[in-house]
């Protein structure tokens, strides 16, 4: 668990690796372990269940990922606010903008199943893996 995805701890190597960087807040977490409990992160990228300062687990980073490759998309965060009290609101509503259209509708629901208020209801990445707009282009780059 890395709990603070965000675009500026993703970095390209030589060879176009994704590393993920900033591991001084990321927890690996024992197999006793199921939830982890500690409030770190980048606001514009913080799950509800951080946010509430409540227990969270693998979701959480999820949740990030799926902010980001919202961004990636739309070239701005998901939930944006103008200042930490209406962003932690706005996060925890789980409303936020589509995609761009040029991006596929298929895109836009795979973004909707990471970006998810309630964790129970969010991806597992075992289920992201295996949606079929994720299987079919892991399968094409083998």
């Amino acid at each position: 668990m890395h709990r603070d995805l965000k675009p500026g701890n993703i970095f390209l190597d030589e060879h176009q690796n994704v590393k993920l960087g900033d591991f001084g807040l990321a927890r690996i977490l024992n197999p006793g372990s199921v939830f982890a409990q500690t409030h770190v992160g980048t606001p514009y990228y913080m799950s509800p269940e951080q946010i509430q300062e409540k227990k969270y687990n693998d979701k959480t980073d999820i949740w990030s990922l799926g902010c980001i490759v919202y961004e990636l998309c739309a070239l701005r965060p998901p939930f944006r606010a103008n200042n930490h009290f209406n962003l932690a609101n706005t996060i925890n509503s789980g409303k936020f903008e589509r995609i761009p259209k040029i991006y596929s509708d298929e895109l836009w629901v795979v973004i909707q199943h990471m970006i998810t208020v309630n964790p129970d209801n969010r991806c597992s990445i075992d289920e992201l893996h295996n949606l079929p707009i994720i299987k079919e282009r892991i399968t094409a780059g083998n």
